[in-house]
C-alpha cells in the first residue's frame, strides 16, 4: 500500500484529468452532433487538447506560485501531463472506429474507466472509500457532456447544418 504522504501531487493530477474529462467529452459530444466529418472532430479535439493542457499546466504553475508553493513546476507538469494523457485516451476511439455511435460509446467507457481507476487508486492511497468521489466526478462529467451535446444540437438546428 502506498503511503498518503507519497502522493503529494494528487490534486494537480485531479485538476488536469477531471478538466480534460469534462471539457473534452463535452467538446466531442457537441461536435459529434453538429459535424459529420470525423477528421474535423479529431483535429479540433487534438488542437483543443494541446492548447488546454498547456493552459492548465501554466495556470496551475501560477496558482501554486501565488500560494507560495515551491513545487510549482512539478505541479504544472502533473496537471498538464494528466490533461494530455486523458485527452489522448478520449480521442483514441476516433482513430480506431468509423461509426459515430461506437466512437462515442467507447470514449465514454474510457472516461468512466479512468474516473473509476483514479478514484480507486486515491481511495487506496488515502485509505478511504472511493465510490462517493467516483460518482461525484462521473456526475459532473456526464452533466457537462449532456449540456454540450444539447448546445451542438441547437447549433446544428440554428445554423441549419445537416449531417
Amino acid at each position: 500500500m502506498v503511503r498518503k504522504n507519497n502522493f503529494k501531487s494528487a490534486g494537480a493530477i485531479v485538476l488536469g484529468m477531471h478538466d480534460a474529462l469534462v471539457s473534452l467529452t463535452g467538446l466531442i459530444s457537441g461536435l459529434a452532433i453538429a459535424m459529420a466529418d470525423r477528421y474535423a472532430i479529431i483535429l479540433t479535439a487534438i488542437i483543443a487538447s494541446i492548447t488546454a493542457s498547456l493552459s492548465m499546466g501554466a495556470s496551475n504553475y501560477l496558482a501554486v506560485r501565488a500560494g507560495g508553493g515551491r513545487r510549482a513546476f512539478i505541479s504544472a507538469l502533473y496537471t498538464g501531463g494528466a490533461y494530455m494523457a486523458t485527452c489522448a485516451l478520449l480521442i483514441l476511439p476516433f482513430f480506431i472506429f468509423s461509426n459515430r455511435v461506437v466512437e462515442m460509446i467507447v470514449m465514454f467507457v474510457i472516461a468512466v474507466a479512468e474516473i473509476f481507476g483514479f478514484n480507486y487508486y486515491l481511495g487506496r492511497v488515502n485509505q478511504q472509500p472511493y465510490m462517493r468521489s467516483f460518482f461525484e466526478m462521473l456526475g459532473v462529467c456526464v452533466c457537462v457532456s449532456i449540456v454540450a451535446f444539447l448546445i451542438g444540437l441547437c447549433a446544428q438546428y440554428c445554423m441549419n447544418v445537416t449531417i
